[in-house]
């Protein structure tokens, strides 16, 4: 079998599995080490594919359509607030990451879609020594944010305008974030 065979296989069974897929277990099904199975992972990304990597294992993301990011900005104590805003509406939160001035865009993925999800998330901040990625500049933050159509993006970002966590983008932050 190919690389390009063995990706496209690789998207094949992430594709119809309805759960996580561990690294190990493809390098079991399709014969090679754990190793080319996270360079795989990499070239499949790199070629437009949104596969999470998750605690669980591998998930090819399909099913959500548009993206939209929010730049937002509270304090610790509305942060499970502001998600819970966001997946009650039917959006999940892709990422969090900071426009800072001098190290630029830093960014980690969340992938929260649910309450359960939230309070997992919250249940690490809280444990942890880190404090949230939005403190690092003054609690100016950006979500991405995926769901079904735009309709509901929306929704999402009258409920943040709402809340009063929507803030303005600057003349000093960059409009494509992706660059």
């Amino acid at each position: 079998m190919s690389a390009e065979e063995r990706r496209n296989r690789i998207i094949g069974i992430l594709g119809e599995s309805k759960i996580p897929v561990s690294g190990a277990e493809l390098s079991q099904q399709l014969s090679v080490s754990r190793q080319v199975i996270v360079q795989d992972m990499a070239i499949i990304r790199a070629n437009g594919y949104d596969i999470l990597a998750t605690n669980r294992g591998y998930i090819l993301q399909t099913e959500e359509k548009v993206q939209r990011v929010f730049k937002v900005r509270h304090g610790d104590d509305q942060i499970e607030k502001e998600l819970v805003d966001v997946v009650d509406l039917g959006g999940r939160i892709k990422d969090v990451f900071v426009y800072h001035k001098v190290y630029g865009v830093i960014r980690a993925d969340l992938n929260l879609k649910s309450r359960l999800d939230i309070q997992k998330y919250l249940a690490k901040i809280q444990a942890g020594t880190s404090t949230p990625l939005k403190n690092v500049t003054g609690g100016y933050h950006y979500h991405t944010i995926v769901a079904e159509n735009e309709e509901t993006l929306d929704l999402i970002q009258e409920k943040l305008k709402e809340d009063g966590f929507l803030a303005s983008l600057q003349d000093y932050e960059p409009v494509n974030f992706w660059d």
